[in-house]
């Protein structure tokens, strides 16, 4: 009994020190953040659709809350593999050995991916979403004030849940490793899931069926592509177990 608790305190004090080494890498990530937001702002507000926009600041207090959310967004994204590193060492004795050099490649992918959604969504649905915005203002006769907060609020909302969306295909392989779902059932559940993907293309997209269409797109992709992911990590668990 006690050999168990000094376990469980053991994982407990393991996972302290996993979170003190996120935390204390996120406060520098936070102080490196201060200069590049700078530049990073001044970057956004010449490029794409931003540079034929004239920006206002509504509030006194609209610039330092954009430098803050902004610093907060990139040390968040500086940390993001830390983070990822100290929760597969702190499940890694868990796994066997292959196991833990294919979870291992996971962090990496983990960033390729989240950057690819954000540079789809930035790149491809926001130009289009402005273009959009800016017609039914012309079409209705209304001039358009930008705002500076909301419009790097909204750049922010629209961009960053496509980073987490393009996840898809890593969770997928991952819980296919742990033997949770297989590819026979994402292939039963096929038009449900796209069912729960146009929902989430909805919410995460402004309310014009184009936009969800155009998002639609890509996450039907992802979701052909957990599949096929699925069938190789269900295929390699079988032979490991065998």
């Amino acid at each position: 009994m006690n050999d168990k608790e000094m376990s469980v305190y053991e994982h407990l004090g393991e996972l302290r020190k996993r979170l003190i080494i996120v935390v204390v890498f996120f406060v520098i990530a936070m102080i490196a953040s201060f200069f590049l937001v700078e530049p990073v702002i001044l970057y956004l507000q010449k490029a794409g659709e931003a540079k034929e926009l004239t920006m206002n600041a509504f509030r006194l207090t609209d610039p330092i809350k954009i430098y803050m959310q902004f610093a907060f967004v990139i040390a968040l994204i500086m940390t993001s593999p830390v983070l990822l590193y100290q929760l597969w060492a702190f499940i890694s004795p868990g796994l066997y050995e292959r196991e833990r050099k294919v979870t291992l490649s996971y962090i990496p992918l983990s960033l390729l991916l989240f950057l690819a959604g954000v540079s789809f969504a930035y790149f491809v649905l926001f130009p289009f979403v402005v273009h959009f915005m800016q017609n039914l203002a012309s079409s209705l006769g209304i001039h358009q004030v930008i705002g500076i907060n909301e419009y790097f609020e909204f750049l922010l909302q629209l961009v960053l849940p496509f980073g987490l969306v393009f996840q898809l295909p890593i969770i997928v392989m991952f819980l296919t490793r742990l033997g949770l779902i297989t590819p026979m059932f994402l292939v039963k559940v096929r038009k449900y899931a796209y069912f729960v993907l146009l929902i989430v293309a909805a919410i995460i997209t402004p309310p014009d069926v184009l936009s969800q269409v155009i998002v639609m797109i890509p996450l039907s992709i992802l979701y052909e592509i957990s599949i096929w992911i699925s069938r190789i990590a269900y295929r390699r668990a079988r032979l490991a177990e065998q």
